[in-house]
């Protein structure tokens, strides 16, 4: 039987929002119990603020976020600009990794237009691996655990790297009945939208998650609005046939072959 947890992890407050947050809607629609992490703590997000108050109102709205969602919501480990691949950085995130024991990982894709995106995945791809590893210390110290675990990654906005290249997810999310959700949990992250104003000229969240939801659920040629993720390689994390995302979501579910 299929542990009902999952893990949804960003770099920075307010990708979860953006990423994953319909897929996660759902989830909680079936009983799942989730959990949401940012790395980074939001501290450079702001023209105004100086780093700490920056940081506590992004921690502040971050949580008013998963209260709409009915999730836990984990404490930050790094300064914005500061998440990095190391190893003081993985025995960090493999601790809370192995206490959650999650079903379910929600992440970054492995090529992205900034490097905490980037490194954020590379160290919970590596966690993942690590938490059935008794013999890997994590810090704090937690046990390891034997739980399989499937891990997701979503694609960058806009479906491109950082070099422009495009990205074609496999898996798409039917996310029409809770995208309204969706925006309510996004909106909760006004500092966030002060800052794209100022850096990204972007003049309404709103108006963004819409176009993206659009813009991915016509890519999957089957939903009006979605999200998307490719799985994986299941190797060293779940037998081959483990595939809790698409057994507990079932017809809101669409993959596409690999070409």
């Amino acid at each position: 039987m299929i542990k009902k947890t999952v893990l949804a992890v960003g770099a920075h407050p307010d990708d979860i929002e953006f990423l994953y947050s319909g897929t996660l809607l759902l989830l909680k629609q079936k009983g799942w119990d989730i959990h949401m992490w940012n790395l980074a703590n939001g501290s450079a997000g702001s023209k105004t603020l100086g780093p700490e108050a920056i940081a506590a109102k992004r921690w502040e709205e971050a949580r008013a976020s998963a209260r709409i969602l009915g999730a836990t919501m984990h404490p930050t480990l790094f300064q914005d600009l500061g998440i990095f691949y190391d190893a003081p950085s993985l025995a960090r995130v493999s601790s809370l990794v192995r206490e959650i024991d999650p079903s379910i990982i929600l992440t970054h894709p492995p090529s992205d237009y900034m490097e905490d995106h980037e490194n954020t995945c590379r160290l919970l791809v590596t966690a993942a691996i690590a938490k059935g590893i008794p013999n890997y210390a994590v810090d704090p110290p937690c046990a390891a655990k034997d739980g399989p675990v499937a891990l997701y990654h979503a694609p960058p906005l806009g479906c491109r790297t950082g070099l422009n290249e495009p990205v074609l997810p496999t898996l798409f999310v039917n996310i029409e009945s809770v995208v309204r959700d969706k925006v309510r949990m996004l909106l909760a992250h006004e500092s966030q939208m002060d800052w794209l104003r100022q850096t990204q000229t972007m003049s309404s969240l709103e108006e963004v998650v819409l176009a993206e939801s659009r813009a991915v659920g016509k890519l999957s040629g089957v939903f009006p609005c979605a999200e998307a993720f490719t799985p994986h390689d299941m190797r060293g994390y779940c037998p081959e046939d483990f595939k809790p995302l698409e057994e507990a979501l079932g017809g809101d579910v669409y993959c596409k072959s690999q070409r």
